[in-house]
């Protein structure tokens, strides 16, 4: 869908374009104006925009912010799926440290990379943030601190330095999106600095070159608002569902060592999933009781 929306921007101006100045002149206009214009004008806007971008951040900024261009063709970084299979990988957790104790977890969280419960769940076996996240909580839990309040706010932390991180690209990127517009009045100064320069000529050669200075206006205000701050509002929502993940979580986790059972504290974390990623009570209820039962 997103991609639809880029491609009916397109449509939407040039179809206007044409629906407002006949397809003849609209023709005229895109091949004899604005098509000759674009590549200088492109150069001057974007690439001002990427180096200004290049020195406003850091350089994981922006190894994060070209990773995140994936969002156009995916979302969103977890479907339902996924989160049934963290839900179930939950609910066996807790149900071995509730029958065995929390020192029953700890071959598997000093060790999950060869953990034979976490590799039955392979999406979030293969998630090493999201395992991590896991195991170094239960690695305090097993040291003696079972308090869900001090636990919580400690989770409370961590994912707030995690929404940061995966949200600044995004942030970024918007940046960027917010100056492109005066960088598009620059490069239309610079075209009219050109136009000045040719003021001898005849009226036909300055409506073009007039013309094609006010490319760089249209070009930095449609890029801006069209292509580039969509990309960003993008982005930041693909980031808000990689945090999602941390926050289920954390509810299942709080919820368990504030004393309930395991299937009940596997239902405050699907409480936790928006209504789209949401299974339901039966759903999520049917697939729990097939799980194996969970061994040390």
């Amino acid at each position: 869908m997103k991609l639809l929306g880029f491609f009916l921007v397109f449509g939407m101006t040039f179809g206007g374009l044409i629906m407002t100045a006949g397809f003849e002149k609209a023709m005229h206009l895109l091949m004899g104006v604005i098509l000759p214009a674009t590549p200088g004008e492109l150069v001057i806007i974007m690439g001002c925009a990427f180096a200004a971008f290049m020195v406003a951040n850091s350089m994981d900024t922006i190894k994060g912010s070209i990773k995140y261009m994936n969002c156009m063709v995916k979302p969103f970084e977890y479907n339902k799926e996924d989160y049934v299979e963290l839900l179930s990988m939950m609910f066996s957790v807790f149900k071995l440290a509730r029958s065995k104790g929390f020192l029953a977890l700890e071959p598997h969280v000093e060790n999950p990379s060869e953990s034979e419960l976490f590799s039955q769940f392979p999406k979030f076996h293969g998630n090493h943030h999201a395992v991590e996240f896991m195991c170094d909580y239960f690695r305090i839990i097993s040291l003696g601190n079972e308090d869900p309040a001090q636990i919580g706010s400690l989770m409370d932390k961590e994912i707030e330095q995690i929404s940061h991180h995966e949200h600044h690209p995004g942030h970024a990127v918007h940046h960027m999106a917010e100056g492109i517009p005066a960088l598009g009045i620059v490069a239309a100064v610079l075209g009219v600095i050109k136009t000045m320069a040719s003021i001898s000529e005849p009226p036909e050669v300055l409506g073009k070159l007039i013309g094609g200075a006010l490319v760089g206006t249209f070009l930095g205000v449609w890029l801006s608002y069209g292509m580039v701050g969509p990309l960003a509002l993008a982005m930041t929502e693909k980031a808000d569902s990689k945090v999602m993940y941390y926050k289920v979580m954390r509810a299942g986790i709080v919820a368990f060592l504030g004393g309930a059972a395991p299937q009940v504290a596997v239902e405050f974390a699907r409480k936790a999933l928006p209504h789209n990623l949401q299974p339901s009570f039966l759903e999520l209820e049917e697939i729990l009781n097939e799980l194996p039962a969970p061994t040390a």
